[in-house]
């Protein structure tokens, strides 16, 4: 009784470690400059909605949202696609081409994105990519096709190869079985890896940083610097992007937990 009475009290002691600044961040958006200095942590005094204003319709916010939006879906989108071919063909190809096609993508995993920084921006720039969405695309899908491959490939390997022997009986090629058989299957496995890059391409400021220096193909990671200067920041208009930024992961956790739950667990165990 004592052991779960201190579980309780240790993971309340987390939870509001977490909760506190994030409803800090949360209530400074109703505020102004001074009242945030002069009471960051209570309750603002009066509700107000101009920083929203302001970030939306000044700063023309929902340009940058629309840009980190496209990006990143665009990304998620073909990085499952490709990265579940690429697994799928791992696991049903020569067992030691399999081994080395899966070692390869593993070892693209250890290699950090700042290595690749001066070839990657020579690369785009050759191809006249730079300032374009494409660009942003393409090298996200580079940078994290590896761990997409990694993950999908440990779920379809759990799959029961007789599943795939039933199908070959019934008549159906490979394509076939990738599309209505294993991706099926594949489900939870896929929602929680996409909900994984869906955060590693939101968040990316990097690659944003390296290719985009035009103002209206900017990224909100990229566009949340314009609130720090080298003297100054501006916290309030700073805590309101984060705040809008924030809101798209946590409505994909929240409409995908139940898949990302299981696709955590998926492949743990092989069949």
């Amino acid at each position: 009784m004592n052991k779960k009475i201190i579980r309780n009290i240790v993971l309340c002691l987390y939870a509001l470690a977490i909760l506190l600044p994030l409803s800090i961040i949360f209530f400074a958006t109703f505020k102004d400059g001074t009242e945030l200095f002069q009471n960051i942590a209570g309750l603002p005094r009066n509700f107000s909605l101009d920083n929203y204003y302001k970030i939306f319709v000044e700063e023309k916010f929902v340009v940058y949202f629309l840009n980190s939006i496209q990006t990143t879906l665009t990304s998620v989108f073909l990085t499952l696609f490709f990265g579940s071919l690429a697994a799928y063909f791992i696991i049903r190809c020569n067992k030691i081409l399999g081994i080395i096609i899966f070692a390869l993508f593993a070892a693209g995993m250890m290699i950090p994105p700042q290595v690749n920084m001066i070839p990657l921006y020579n690369l785009i720039s050759s191809f006249g990519l730079k300032n374009k969405l494409t660009g942003l695309i393409i090298a996200n899908i580079a940078s994290t096709l590896p761990v997409a491959v990694f993950i999908l490939t440990g779920f379809m390997r759990s799959i029961h190869k007789e599943l795939f022997g039933a199908s070959k009986v019934d008549g159906a090629n490979e394509w076939k079985i990738y599309s209505r058989v294993v991706m099926p299957l594949s489900l939870p496995s896929l929602s929680a890896t996409g909900i994984f890059l869906f955060v590693m391409h939101w968040n990316d400021l990097l690659y944003p940083l390296l290719f985009i220096t035009k103002r209206a193909k900017k990224t909100v990671p990229l566009a949340l610097l314009d609130f720090q200067g080298q003297y100054v920041i501006d916290y309030q208009m700073l805590f309101t992007g984060v705040a809008i930024a924030s809101i798209p992961m946590v409505l994909m956790y929240l409409f995908f937990q139940r898949y990302f739950i299981a696709g955590m667990s998926a492949g743990a165990v092989k069949g």
